[in-house]
């Protein structure tokens, strides 16, 4: 290949390459940013931001905390559905947590997904003023689960227990376990050291009943962590405690509840949300809370 020939090549790419630059990096994304600015399209295109006299207070798609500086709830606010997302609804660190139906059993350094709906429902009931327990809860807010030792069936079942052992249960915490005696056999509370693998896990549902009064999303987070809805029945669960917190009645709240309802999507896609942030707002203008 002579001089000119690689001269021409090199020229042609080169040409090629800044017509591509111009529509591709600068013409279309130009394009793309000119269509979202039109009216419908803009809110979304820009974060959905949430601003109240000029101050930003958030965004209408993430969700976030309604709780003072230790973590309390501040009860004249809804509050929002668990995040996993860092220390809560962190745009960098949205995630799930990756637990799943089969996470029971509490490690020294991560409690089981069981445990932490048990935890949330006890704490959710508590500050309700309903009933939290749960199947496969203790009364003290842990998976209800026990590690049963002794001699198996073909299947893998133990057929007579020699040793009972509460596994979420430390010592530590509690020296009188959730049950007495399963089969017979007196239940132990666990032992920090203590290995108990070797055991059939036997989850014991208890005598709470079948439909909780605290709806799973006020004790499980979203996939990205950061969603800003509750359900529809979450939202009547807190109607009575932030209508008192607010010295109005619960019928005013519902009003307020009933306005910012997302209904589904399409008609028929998913169920009625609740935006918290865009209801707590309409709150503090319409009913401010008594000081």
């Amino acid at each position: 290949m002579n001089l000119s020939n690689l001269v021409r090549q090199h020229w042609a790419a080169l040409r090629a390459l800044l017509v591509l630059t111009v529509i591709l990096g600068i013409g279309y994304p130009l394009l793309i940013w000119l269509v979202a600015q039109l009216p419908g399209l803009n809110d979304k295109a820009n974060g959905s931001l949430v601003d109240v006299d000029g101050k930003l207070l958030g965004s209408s798609l993430i969700g976030q905390s309604f709780t003072d500086a230790e973590g309390n709830v501040l009860p004249q606010y809804f509050q929002s559905r668990p995040s996993v997302a860092g220390d809560g609804y962190d745009t960098l660190a949205t995630s799930a947590s990756n637990l799943g139906p089969e996470s029971i059993v509490d490690t020294p350094d991560k409690p089981s997904l069981l445990t932490l709906v048990c935890e949330r429902s006890t704490i959710v009931g508590e500050t309700e003023g309903v009933d939290g327990t749960r199947p496969f809860c203790t009364g003290d807010g842990v998976g209800a689960v026990l590690s049963v030792t002794g001699p198996r069936d073909a299947r893998g079942n133990v057929v007579k227990p020699t040793r009972v052992v509460s596994v979420n249960e430390p010592c530590a915490t509690t020296k009188t376990p959730f049950l007495d005696t399963y089969e017979g056999v007196r239940v132990e509370c666990a032992t920090p050291d203590g290995d108990y693998s070797i055991g059939q896990l036997v989850p014991i549902r208890g005598s709470a009943p079948a439909d909780p009064a605290v709806p799973a999303d006020a004790v499980t987070a979203s996939g990205s962590g950061l969603d800003p809805h509750i359900s529809i029945p979450y939202a009547d669960l807190q109607v009575s405690r932030v209508a008192t917190a607010r010295g109005i009645t619960t019928e005013q709240v519902d009003e307020v509840v009933a306005a910012h309802t997302d209904g589904r999507f399409l008609g028929f896609f998913g169920e009625p949300t609740v935006n918290v942030l865009q209801l707590n707002l309409a709150l503090d203008q319409k009913y401010p809370a008594r000081s």
